[in-house]
């Protein structure tokens, strides 16, 4: 017999699997990517490194960076199969709606098998693919549905300069493209989010490596997930200017309405994420960063009065959408942009997944009506 355990609802709480790619502690306001600080991580190296990281489990010396980085430019270029259906998908659609469509292309063209068919070098390289292009398929989505062309990939550009370069057709300022970067690498992972979750879940089923990111995509999509850092700065938006902060943060709280990028589910202190951000943001200078810490403090302080104990504090969304906004990116782009960083620790979990696999299968509650009942005769 096998014993029925109940967890919380959202499975809050309730620890699902091992995992050797990074953890969140919401009660320190700590995370990390192996057994590394994240924020040190950010700070220190490059996006490539950290990329390295999560597949291979280190960090890689000089030479194997200098190896490694090559390796995944050299990866960029949509396939052919792909390449020609990308207009038809970008046609009216959403850039974050085309990625979740054009993996599944890329998995059918490519001829991904499952993952439970495949030795675990295979299922690395595809991933390598994935993590590569999806930022190719991610900016061409968003230039296609304004009417431009796509712009190619070149291989001679870091991974955030390439990102830029392609949105934009110009290189980039070094100080964007290192602001870029270093918000890249906070969002490459953060511990068993839902998206993650989907698709480590899908992967339990020895699907593909495609289908598997199709179902952590559909969860990103989601306003409860991935969805923030533009309305976060909307928020500022409709704010204005700095004498109506308090005012306004005061209506909205006796409303009821939700502060955007205020609040976590796992961290109960300062976001790390957040606070790096904050930092970058303020690097970078001008009206809007300034702006924006003075909207946080406001809101902490308008919180701490009208709702003591409620311990909300900022969270990565909002100074993501201060930050990518100086970085010259369209607020339609902030949380496809945090999709093409993700999809690569969404990779490390699969790998991890299908390397170790048991079959996620749990067990619901039943509470309908009492069963068997007599099924009545048609009238």
């Amino acid at each position: 017999m096998t014993t029925l355990i109940e967890v919380p609802a959202g499975l809050e709480g309730v620890i699902a699997a091992d995992t050797t790619v990074g953890d969140v502690r919401g009660e320190e306001g700590f995370y990390h990517y192996r057994q590394y600080s994240a924020v040190d991580l950010a700070a220190s190296r490059s996006f490539e490194d950290v990329w390295y990281l999560l597949i291979n489990t280190e960090l890689p010396d000089k030479a194997a960076s200098k190896a490694f980085a090559a390796r995944v430019a050299g990866l960029r270029e949509l396939p052919s199969g792909l390449e020609a259906v990308m207009a038809p998908l970008a046609s009216g659609a959403a850039p974050l709606d085309v990625l979740r469509s054009a993996l599944s292309v890329l998995g059918a063209v490519a001829h991904w098998g499952p993952s439970m068919d495949l030795a675990p070098q295979e299922l690395a390289a595809q991933g390598l693919i994935a993590g590569a292009v999806a930022p190719t398929i991610l900016t061409a989505a968003w230039r296609l549905a304004q009417g431009d062309d796509p712009i190619a990939p070149r291989a001679d550009l870091g991974h955030a300069a390439n990102y830029l370069w392609m949105l934009t057709g110009r290189e980039a300022d070094e100080d964007h493209v290192r602001a870029l970067e270093q918000y890249l690498i906070t969002t490459i992972d953060h511990g068993f989010n839902a998206s993650t979750f989907a698709a480590r879940v899908i992967t339990s089923t020895g699907a593909d490596m495609a289908a598997a990111l199709v179902g952590a995509v559909g969860a990103l999509s989601g306003p409860l997930h991935g969805g923030a850092p533009s309305r976060a700065l909307a928020m500022l938006d409709a704010i204005g200017k700095p004498e109506a902060a308090e005012k306004w943060v005061r209506d909205a709280v006796v409303a009821g309405d939700r502060i955007m990028g205020f609040g976590h589910r796992v961290y109960k202190t300062d976001d790390p994420r957040s606070v790096f951000m904050r930092e970058v943001a303020q690097r970078l200078g001008g009206d809007l960063p300034a702006f924006a810490v003075q909207v946080e403090r406001t809101v902490i302080d308008v919180l701490a009065e009208l709702k003591p104990g409620r311990q909300l504090y900022t969270n990565v969304e909002f100074y993501a959408g201060v930050v990518m906004n100086a970085c010259g990116i369209p607020r339609e782009m902030f949380t496809p942009t945090f999709a093409s960083s993700r999809t690569i620790g969404w990779v490390a979990n699969i790998l991890e997944q299908a390397a170790h696999n048991r079959l996620i299968r749990p067990t619901a509650r039943y509470v309908g009506p009492p069963a068997p009942a007599p099924v009545p005769e048609p009238e």
